[in-house]
Parts: C-alpha cells; sequence; structure tokens
C-alpha cells in the first residue's frame, strides 16, 4: 500500500522554498510574490485534521523565519495565513510589516491558534459559494439600515514572527 501525503500539505510545505520579497518601500510587491492560494477538494478536506494542517503551517513558519535568517533580512518579517471565505481558500502570505499592519482592506482579528482558521476551511461545505439563503435584499440608501449592517465581521488571522525579531 502506498501512503502519500495529502496535496495540501504539500503545498505549504513548498510556502518556505518559493520566491520572496521582503520590501517595506513596496507592499504590492511583497503581496503579489508571497502571497499562496491553497485548496483542496471535499475528500482531502474530509481526510485532514486541524493539528495537522497547522503543523504544516508551524513548519512552513520554522522554515521561513530560518531562511530569512540566512539571507540576513534585519527587518520585521510576519508570516499570516487566514480563511478567504469567499474564494473557498486558506491563504498565507509574508509581509515586512507587523500583525497589526497587514495588508487587508478588511477588518481582521489576529489569534493566537491556527484552529479557527483552518476548522473553517476543512468544515467548508459548499468552498466558495454562499447560499441563497444567507443573502438578502438591500435597497440602496435605505435609512432603516445602519452602516454596521453593510461591514463583514473581523475575520481572523493567525501570525508568526519570522524576522529579525522572532
Amino acid at each position: 500500500m502506498v501512503h502519500t501525503e495529502p496535496t495540501l500539505l504539500k503545498f505549504i510545505a513548498e510556502v518556505a522554498d518559493d520566491p520572496l520579497v521582503l520590501d517595506p518601500d513596496d507592499r504590492v510587491a511583497e503581496s503579489q510574490s508571497n502571497t499562496w492560494h491553497l485548496g483542496a477538494d471535499a475528500e482531502e478536506r474530509a481526510a485532514l485534521s486541524v493539528e495537522q494542517v497547522a503543523a504544516a503551517f508551524e513548519g512552513a513558519a520554522a522554515a521561513l523565519r530560518d531562511r530569512i535568517q540566512a539571507l540576513g533580512f534585519q527587518g520585521t518579517a510576519t508570516f499570516y495565513v487566514w480563511h478567504d471565505e469567499q474564494a473557498g481558500q486558506l491563504r498565507c502570505s509574508t509581509s515586512s510589516q507587523h500583525p497589526e499592519s497587514l495588508p487587508f482592506g478588511g477588518t481582521y482579528a489576529l489569534t493566537e491558534t491556527l484552529d479557527p482558521v483552518i476548522a473553517g476551511f476543512l468544515n467548508d461545505d459548499a468552498p466558495g459559494l454562499m447560499p441563497w439563503t444567507c443573502l438578502s435584499n438591500v435597497e440602496p440608501g435605505d435609512p432603516s439600515l445602519s452602516e454596521d449592517e453593510y461591514t463583514p465581521p473581523p475575520f481572523p488571522v493567525w501570525t508568526r514572527s519570522v524576522g529579525r525579531d522572532a
């Protein structure tokens, strides 16, 4: 019997070996070069545990930290992971910013553990799809709705310092 490592875990391990840009003055280049979009089909998601995926990301963070230190980079570097519910993917990236300054357009909440990020991904029954039952009609300019109703809640983001301050 041949046992192969799940594809998702292989891709997570490869994150640490891919091209890496750390340039505090060019956040766009960092994001474009360093961001990974990771997916898995229903069968693979069902076969994986939160612990397995968390261990893979911890391993990638450790390998990135070693690589960044070997390169002699002297600045801040943050490895971070989140679940992009709209795309149905786990995403990860490395930035030369502090965790509080990551390049997100929306509100995020830092989390000490990968569990909520990974569990959301593994338990997503329809990755990248929003059921009609979760949608409602909103008329533009309806005075009965507050701005808070248009603002999605913060999403969890797990971070690890992988720069000189690691």
